[in-house]
């Protein structure tokens, strides 16, 4: 054993019908050498295939997992924001479902923490992707780092474990929006990275297309970068100079026309038309990347509950629910014997 602290281990599922077996053996069997003190919760972001079902079976084997369902699918951002919330541990592993994330890397990520860390982050040092993938991925992450207002770590996703000072930090932020392992850097702390090989799914495919990829890593920069704006007003600049040196050719043009009669007077509808073109361009951009933000503020001041949860079972929260109790679904009286057994909590 490392440590007799607790430990929660937080796994978001969509789609990982075919892990869910796995996954249990695995983080059973490295728990069981860590800690004596532990629990897993598993949050259903809604998914399509029978993995709500397998994990309730799980469950009820079980009784130190928590499955917690969605009403709907709200991504995996808020599906780790529900398990962080729910988490009763001294430390909090995130990680998702399709065994991506090695289990056995947890042992290492408790030492870590054990000496001294209050995150310790998996580096994606190797992947099992296609060459496109791996070459986009490469390229957001030293882009993001570069651009955002914080140090956000190379090649580091969501698998992390964090102390519970962290966790209660991410939680108390009140975006709706949510990146975690942006969260997870603005928050601060002593913080470490550990190298790993990252390796295929065990079950299934990809659910993210290559335009949920280059979707994503566009939330990610308007989230944590004010630089888009910033890009706007060095373009505007870029094409007033060009603009100003374009006429002035023009101009001077014109008046040698008038003293040698050899040298052809540039049409007008011509600088007419590409004074139009670069300034349409600019407007259309800066207008794009300000409805941006604008959007993001929108669907942040409506305020809304999220996550909205449907089933919540072997809850080892009770009546304190913290978190998503303050957000999440109003519960009833008899709502604590309800999520036990399974039971549906009223919005």
């Amino acid at each position: 054993m490392l440590t007799t602290k607790r430990l929660s281990i937080v796994v978001a599922c969509y789609r990982d019908e075919g892990s869910v077996g796995e996954m249990m053996k695995r983080l059973v069997a490295v728990l069981e050498t860590i800690t004596p003190d532990w629990e897993i919760i598993c949050v259903n972001d809604d998914s399509p295939d029978n993995a709500e079902a397998l994990l309730i079976e799980e469950a009820k084997k079980q009784p130190r997992l928590t499955v917690i369902s969605h009403s709907r699918n709200f991504g995996a951002q808020v599906a780790f924001t529900t398990g962080l919330a729910q988490a009763t541990g001294d430390a909090v592993v995130i990680m998702d479902g399709d065994l991506q994330d090695p289990p056995e890397l947890i042992a290492e990520f408790t030492k870590k923490w054990l000496a001294g860390y209050d995150v310790v982050y998996g580096i994606r040092a190797k992947r099992h992707e296609t060459w496109l993938r791996n070459v986009g991925c490469r390229l957001f992450y030293r882009l993001f780092r570069k651009i955002a207002y914080i140090a956000i770590p190379l090649d580091a996703g969501e698998f992390s474990l964090m102390d519970r000072v962290v966790v209660d930090v991410i939680l108390a932020c009140q975006e709706k929006d949510r990146l975690i392992r942006g969260l997870r850097a603005y928050a601060g702390f002593k913080q470490v990275g550990i190298e790993f090989e990252r390796p295929a799914r065990f079950a299934g495919e990809s659910t993210q297309s290559l335009l949920d990829y280059f979707m994503w890593a566009y939330k990610s920069f308007v989230s944590y970068s004010l630089f888009p704006l910033r890009l706007i007003t060095m373009i505007a600049f870029s094409m007033a100079g060009f603009s100003a040196t374009l006429m002035s050719y023009v101009f001077v043009c014109y008046c040698l026309s008038f003293f040698v009669g050899d040298i052809e007077r540039p049409p007008g509808y011509m600088l007419l038309i590409t004074v139009l073109l670069m300034l349409g361009t600019v407007i259309m951009l800066a207008l794009g990347v300000i409805g941006e933000y604008l959007g993001r503020l929108f669907l942040e001041i409506k305020n809304r509950p999220q996550p909205v949860i449907r089933t919540l079972v072997n809850d080892h929260r009770g009546k304190d629910r913290g978190w998503l109790g303050r957000r999440g679904p109003r519960e009833t009286s008899s709502a604590a014997s309800e999520i036990n057994r399974g039971g549906r909590l009223s919005p």
